[in-house]
């Protein structure tokens, strides 16, 4: 079965324990009993039921879609202005430039059959609430990340492209960010770093490892770093069925469908 789906859930579960109480060190547990799924994973899970139930692709599903797995989840960790934006009967975009749109677009990354698809689908997903011009921006750079992985682009090329598309500064390394980056929940100042973190990883661990040395946000930033390297390094086997195994059947179950899905579009 098709395990890329899992790169932003891993990213986010192993992240929940740190993102307010962060590392600034790459030598951390991976897991504690405290590892849980977070906001980042429900909505990652939406825009996959989405795309696997409504191949006409309209914003009316995808709210619903986000809706309805937030009300089976009203405890994931969402953000103030995201939770009232769930919890209407007919919520309106809010010009959000927040990094919810790049931690819930991963499945757009591993769906599109084109890179115009993937930035086409990357713009809806974001659109619905995070429409401001950075929010939509940061949807399409994760989304455009994975699609490229996927197409066996090098880490250059993909630097090259993020770079002239989204003018995002990508000549920093992790050190150099690192001492003094802080709590940030913008798309502009938590995406570029997970790109960064993908560039710099040599696998799938070390990206995560990365990511989450960071801090500040840092669910969202390994959700959005390893939805990336999960489509170009595999995932370890021990980590991949722990966070399997923390995601209750409703996710697992569209994770799983998701997943063969995908496989079926690769046949």
């Amino acid at each position: 079965m098709n395990t890329k789906m899992l790169g932003a859930l891993v990213g986010d579960i192993v992240g929940s324990v740190y993102e307010f109480h962060n590392t600034k060190s790459t030598d951390f547990d991976l897991f504690y009993g405290a590892s849980k799924y977070t906001d980042d994973s429900v909505m990652t899970l939406a825009v996959a039921k989405w795309l696997l139930e409504d191949e006409a692709h309209t914003l009316h599903y995808l709210i619903y879609c986000m809706q309805e797995l937030y009300h089976n989840h009203p405890n994931a960790g969402y953000g103030g202005h995201f939770y009232c934006w769930l919890a209407k009967d007919n919520p309106q975009p809010y010009n959000s430039w927040g990094n919810g749109a790049g931690m819930r677009v991963s499945p757009v990354g591993l769906y599109a059959k084109t890179l115009d698809e993937a930035l086409a689908l990357a713009a809806l997903t974001a659109s619905v609430s995070h429409n401001h011009p950075e929010g939509v921006k940061g949807a399409q750079a994760i989304a455009a990340c994975s699609f490229l992985c996927r197409q066996g682009r090098t880490k250059q090329e993909i630097k090259e492209y993020i770079e002239k598309t989204f003018c995002y500064d990508l000549n920093r390394t992790i050190a150099e960010i690192r001492p003094r980056y802080s709590f940030d929940v913008s798309c502009q100042g938590s995406v570029p770093e997970a790109i960064i973190a993908f560039l710099e990883g040599n696998s799938f661990e070390e990206v995560l490892r990365l990511a989450i040395s960071l801090g500040g946000d840092s669910d969202t930033i390994g959700a959005m770093a390893c939805a990336i390297a999960a489509c170009m390094y595999p995932i370890p086997e021990d980590i991949a069925i722990r966070c399997d195994s923390i995601l209750t059947d409703d996710l697992r179950d569209i994770k799983n469908r998701f997943c063969k899905l995908l496989d079926e579009r690769t046949t």
